[in-house]
């Protein structure tokens, strides 16, 4: 199983359960998208708060522990297909860039993909959504 980013976020918010992620989880494996680690990096880099910007960092240097989903060849055109799909489902593919990614990882890996954000993956063709 891969979790999106609003997974990770709301895991080290405080704002999801670590015990209900875990039932979601079942006994599959977990994963974390590298494009996962770049978004997460970019809230550490953009925070200027510096308490809460050592908080992100501490996460994130955590959540870079997990088995990390790259991309490749295939991924690039996985998504090249799903972004096809939303442009001829008149939904635009530019505003949701980084979920298609994390998308096409999951299906190339065929990995279910939990996330908060169910909307933004509904539809997608070969994609298993999971959500809390």
């Amino acid at each position: 199983m891969i979790f999106d980013t609003s997974i990770w976020v709301g895991l080290a918010a405080s704002q999801i359960s670590g015990q209900a992620v875990l039932q979601a989880a079942s006994d599959e494996s977990v994963y974390i998208s590298a494009i996962s680690l770049g978004e997460l990096s970019f809230g550490v880099e953009s925070c200027n708060d510096p308490v809460n910007r050592i908080l992100r960092m501490r996460f994130l240097r955590n959540y870079e522990q997990r088995p990390v989903l790259d991309v490749t060849a295939r991924t690039a055109s996985v998504f090249g297909l799903l972004a096809a799909f939303m442009k001829q489902s008149s939904r635009s593919p530019r505003t949701r860039v980084n979920d298609l990614w994390i998308a096409a990882q999951a299906i190339e890996n065929d990995f279910a993909l939990l996330t908060t954000n169910i909307k933004d993956f509904e539809g997608l063709p070969g994609l298993r959504v999971a959500s809390l």
